[in-house]
């Protein structure tokens, strides 16, 4: 119980550094970021609020200009249970891709950071907002 505390209060206090210590985003066209924005719609993060990797993760969409739906796994029993049914274990942070072939769930902070680099990261110097 003490652990769970202690751990809770840490998280929530690299939440409040993570909120005062944000990266810049990537700053794209009105036009660009409409096109990302509807890229965004087969995607969905589960997520704890206070949970490192999380944040790490949260902060990578914030740099990347990626206003992904958040799904709140902690406190959310549907998202959780969703996530364990369908996702196969509930670990977080998880990337949940829908796309035409179906769904794929992707854990990992790195990985899905990676993922979101590589679809979204690399804007040409044309597409920036000047």
């Amino acid at each position: 119980m003490l652990l769970k505390l202690v751990r809770e209060g840490l998280g929530r206090t690299v939440a409040f550094v993570d909120r005062i210590t944000r990266p810049t985003p990537i700053q794209r066209t009105s036009e660009a970021q409409q096109q990302v924005e509807q890229a965004l719609d087969g995607l969905a993060l589960y997520q704890y609020f206070a949970c490192p990797f999380c944040i790490k993760t949260r902060r990578a969409l914030h740099r990347l200009n990626l206003p992904l739906e958040l799904r709140d796994a902690q406190n959310d029993p549907a998202h959780r249970s969703t996530l364990e049914r369908q996702g196969g274990r509930i670990q977080v942070p998880c990337l949940r891709i829908d796309s035409a072939d179906g769904t794929e769930w992707l854990y990992e902070s790195n990985d899905i950071i990676r993922y979101l680099e590589h679809r979204f990261g690399a804007v040409a110097p044309a597409e920036q907002a000047g």
